[in-house]
């Protein structure tokens, strides 16, 4: 449905390109607002902490999957833990992964030496108004959990 790479400068004009997409997906109202923002702090923190710039993909897989790439060093060893409550806003942010994961239905991350993979997904409850590719090569995780691995 949409792939695109991206530094700070151009990630306005990409979360308008993915609200046309979900939009186009069936997705409306609150939950695509969510879905817009949680998948903008996953893009906002591939630049400011990845390397400065990101990758995004988002495809259809019986819910909307978006995978934001970047190329930075990864999590330091352990892996952070993200809040279950939110946290206290700082100078350096720290809230956007925790909001990510509040928003959508279920959010991954995975970090390794070639940098960190954030994995969101959420489900369609409207009707969808054209058809979307499906890419059969999406793997599963499904709405509902929050997960966080790191390469080994």
């Amino acid at each position: 449905m949409l792939q695109a790479d991206f530094e700070a400068e151009q990630v306005a004009d990409l979360r308008r390109r993915l609200t046309d997409c979900l939009s186009a997906a069936g997705l409306a109202g609150e939950r695509l607002d969510d879905f817009v923002t949680a998948v903008n702090e996953a893009m906002t923190n591939a630049v400011r902490h990845g390397g400065g710039t990101g990758e995004l993909r988002l495809w259809r897989h019986q819910h909307l999957v978006c995978e934001i790439r970047d190329r930075g060093d990864g999590f330091a060893d352990p892996l952070p833990t993200i809040p279950t409550s939110r946290p206290r806003p700082s100078a350096n942010g720290g809230m956007g992964l925790w909001l990510a994961q509040e928003l959508a239905d279920s959010f991954e991350v995975h970090s390794g030496a070639d940098g960190v993979r954030v994995r969101l997904t959420m489900a369609v409850t409207e009707p969808v108004a054209a058809p979307t590719a499906v890419d059969e090569g999406a793997g599963p995780g499904g709405p509902g959990r929050a997960r966080i691995d790191q390469a080994g």
